[in-house]
């Protein structure tokens, strides 16, 4: 079971991706507001941080959130982050995974809302496979 905090102001969305994700097996938190995050993710580092761009005080709180963690947060600038947002929605620029890099967008992956939750659970098991270190050094990890 992985510890996955998501950080997105959308509660009803959250809320229904918490019960998939627990429903995965999954320990899910939820911070509806930016600025709370860092604290919460210092509090506990999780396995796996699903992070919204756009929070109503700041249309690119996401962005900014991910910098943070990054390049300010020693204990978590390796936690792998899922940018999962409707950016593109508001802003048609034509975000993806293709505009990930080490300084201006350092995420682990991209997916677009609304995504489809199976796509989501597929996307999310990635992510924490790649990060086990258990699977690094060829241990199978329980459960697997």
């Amino acid at each position: 079971m992985a510890y996955l905090l998501m950080v997105d102001d959308d509660e009803d969305f959250a809320m229904a991706t918490q019960t998939a994700l627990e429903a995965a097996g999954h320990e899910v938190k939820i911070v509806l507001e930016s600025t709370r995050a860092v604290q919460v993710m210092e509090e506990r580092r999780p396995d796996l941080i699903i992070l919204d761009v756009m929070f109503p005080e700041d249309a690119s709180a996401g962005f900014t959130l991910a910098r943070h963690v990054r390049c300010y947060s020693e204990g978590l600038k390796d936690a792998p982050i899922l940018m999962l947002t409707a950016v593109n929605g508001r802003f048609p620029l034509g975000f993806s995974s293709r505009d990930i890099d080490n300084t201006w967008l350092p995420v682990t992956d991209f997916l677009e809302k609304p995504v489809d939750i199976e796509v989501l659970l597929a996307k999310v098991s990635a992510i924490l496979n790649a990060n086990d270190p258990r699977r690094k050094s060829g241990e199978k990890s329980a459960g697997a």
